[in-house]
């Protein structure tokens, strides 16, 4: 896939030293560089940029609050009680140079930029801090949520820190998660099994008409095949899940795609999630992207307030997922549901849903 590049660096003067810094300057020695006092100067200058024209902008600054948070999925944010697998993440930036129809981003920053949080010793000091005062918990953490992890890894050089990081902590493992086969960079590290590479996969006719910017599904395959070689777990998001004419051929044919190029033993977990969005994305994607798909899908409002599919169908999608995975990998490959609540477990599974507790140990069985 083609390598971002931004058309302008904005730096703040506060990480100008950082090592994260340092590395994207030498790596984009003749993009024109602007030194700002701090990123809400910056806002305040350049007024309302649209999502797609601010992306054309890096902005290097310091994360003035927490990095590290409980992911917003879970209990207690929506006052929806779903399921809940006690994922945490770290905001190391925010916004990202692909461009996916569907991605939640477009209407939720307040702020477009394609920010990086360049302050790196404070966020290791910050995790230090978290993992220490829980000696006895286990931290499972990723830093997919605001932006893509490895996207822009070959500017940054974020990966491998993050990589040295975990390797020492005996009570969190890291998860990357990608839409891009930026990983060469990671594999000649010495990661101790405690970081998981992860994509997210959907079947070539959507990543091309829908994924747009991102590699391709062959090239992320190879990507995990590679990180597996180098002696990664590796993880798969089925998120979004989308139903469409002839959408169980297209995903059982992946499924099985998957366990050719990988054994099912050096998947570490793969999380089912269906399409949902918020009426203001939907507006925002028939805007930006009128020929998409996703919008015309029967959507109806669920409990939170996000169009879904009706749930008997995510029933009878899940259900389908779960059989072809176990199909491919028999029960070897531990499987759950994003952001849905007990009862759709239930029917999905065939029994109660698990605890928190349950789910986590579930998950991170052999890391």
């Amino acid at each position: 896939m083609k390598r971002y590049r931004p058309e302008r660096i904005f730096i703040e003067e506060s990480v100008r030293e950082s090592p994260i810094t340092r590395k994207t300057l030498r790596e984009l020695p003749d993009v024109p560089l602007e030194s700002i006092d701090s990123l809400a100067v910056l806002l305040r200058e350049t007024g309302s940029l649209s999502t797609g024209s601010a992306k054309r902008y890096l902005v290097l600054a310091a994360q003035r609050g927490p990095f590290f948070e409980a992911c917003p999925g879970g209990r207690g944010r929506l006052g929806i009680q779903n399921v809940c697998c006690n994922y945490s993440v770290i905001n190391i930036g925010t916004n990202c140079g692909m461009d996916c129809t569907y991605c939640f981003l477009q209407s939720y920053l307040t702020n477009p930029f394609l920010i990086i949080y360049a302050n790196c010793e404070a966020l290791f000091g910050e995790l230090d801090r978290v993992f220490s005062a829980n000696p006895r918990g286990f931290f499972r953490v990723g830093t997919g949520q605001l932006a893509d992890s490895l996207a822009l890894d070959a500017v940054t050089g974020y990966g491998p820190l993050l990589v040295e990081f975990f390797a020492s902590r005996t009570n969190a493992v890291l998860e990357l998660k990608t839409k891009t086969d930026q990983v060469d960079g990671l594999l000649g590290l010495d990661h101790q099994g405690k970081t998981v590479l992860a994509w997210s996969l959907n079947p070539r006719s959507i990543q091309k008409t829908e994924e747009l910017n991102t590699a391709s599904i062959d090239a992320r395959l190879s990507a995990a095949f590679r990180s597996v070689t180098a002696g990664y777990r590796v993880a798969f998001h089925f998120d979004p899940i989308v139903e469409y004419p002839g959408w169980a051929d297209e995903y059982a044919a992946l499924v099985a795609e998957i366990f050719r190029t990988v054994p099912a033993r050096s998947v570490a977990w793969i999380s089912l999630g269906g399409l949902r969005m918020t009426r203001d994305l939907k507006a925002v994607m028939q805007t930006r992207f009128p020929k998409s798909i996703l919008p015309l899908g029967e959507l109806v409002p669920g409990e939170d307030g996000k169009l879904r599919y009706v749930k008997p169908l995510r029933v009878e999608i899940y259900r389908r997922m779960v059989r072809w995975i176990h199909e491919s990998a028999g029960d070897h490959v531990p499987v759950y549901l994003c952001m849905e609540k007990p009862d759709v477990w239930a029917k999905v599974f065939g029994c109660p849903a698990p605890s928190e507790k349950e789910l986590q140990g579930m998950i991170c069985r052999g890391l």
